[in-house]
Parts: C-alpha cells; sequence; structure tokens
C-alpha cells in the first residue's frame, strides 16, 4: 500500500476530530499511523518520500502512512503546531502521538515503528 495524501477532511474522518484535539487526544484510526507533514520545495521532505513509500509497502496492513503538503493545507499545519518541514507525526494506539522534526533514515525510522507504533 502506498502512502495516502491527507487533507484536513480526511484528517477528520481518519485521524482526530481538530475541534477536540486540544484536550484528551481521541484516534480515529484502526491502526498505527505515521503523518508526513512535507512541502514539495523542501530537500530533505524529497529524501524522506521514497523511503516512506519503502516503508508503506514494508508494512503494509499494519501502519497507515500519510503526506500532507503544508502548503496546500495551511489550516491544519497551523492547528497541529507545524513549524517545520519535514515533521513526522507517529500516531499509536493506545497513547499520544509523537512528534519528530527533520529527515530521518530508514534504520530510525523502522526503530520507531517497531518500539513505539506497534508495541502501543
Amino acid at each position: 500500500m502506498a502512502t495516502m495524501n491527507l487533507t484536513k477532511d480526511g484528517f477528520e474522518k481518519r485521524i482526530s476530530d481538530l475541534r477536540t484535539i486540544a484536550g484528551e487526544w481521541q484516534y480515529l484510526g484502526s491502526k498505527p499511523a505515521v503523518i508526513d507533514f512535507y512541502a514539495p520545495w523542501c530537500g530533505p521532505c524529497k529524501m524522506l518520500s521514497p523511503i516512506l513509500e519503502e516503508l508503506s509497502e514494508e508494512y503494509s496492513g499494519r501502519i497507515d502512512i500519510y503526506k500532507v503538503n503544508v502548503d496546500n493545507e495551511e489550516e491544519l499545519s497551523t492547528l497541529l503546531g507545524i513549524r517545520s518541514v519535514p515533521t513526522l507525526f507517529f500516531i499509536p494506539m493506545q497513547s499520544e502521538p509523537q512528534k519528530a522534526i527533520g529527515a530521518l533514515t530508514k534504520q530510525q525510522l523502522k526503530k520507531i515503528f517497531e518500539d513505539f507504533l506497534l508495541q502501543h
């Protein structure tokens, strides 16, 4: 399964209700997820993109991987406090999401997937 583009409406249907996100986090998904907040002009984002595509195939059926273009989804990015790209949101099933700023290596991402996303 390839990475999926996510809009504000898609976020509210698949991830969480933005009206309540400042309060208690309630994830709507059926499996852990990663959201890549990126910009098409961003060099590190371009390096990260093929890695996420590979991982979306490797973890197909176990982790959903989404992409949000911050230039197209300014409101969503602002509501979630995205101030630089790439920013990755890691969303486990049972606990609060965690944020990482900057391009991570495939090995770093796999460690987060295994130790955080698939263990919580």
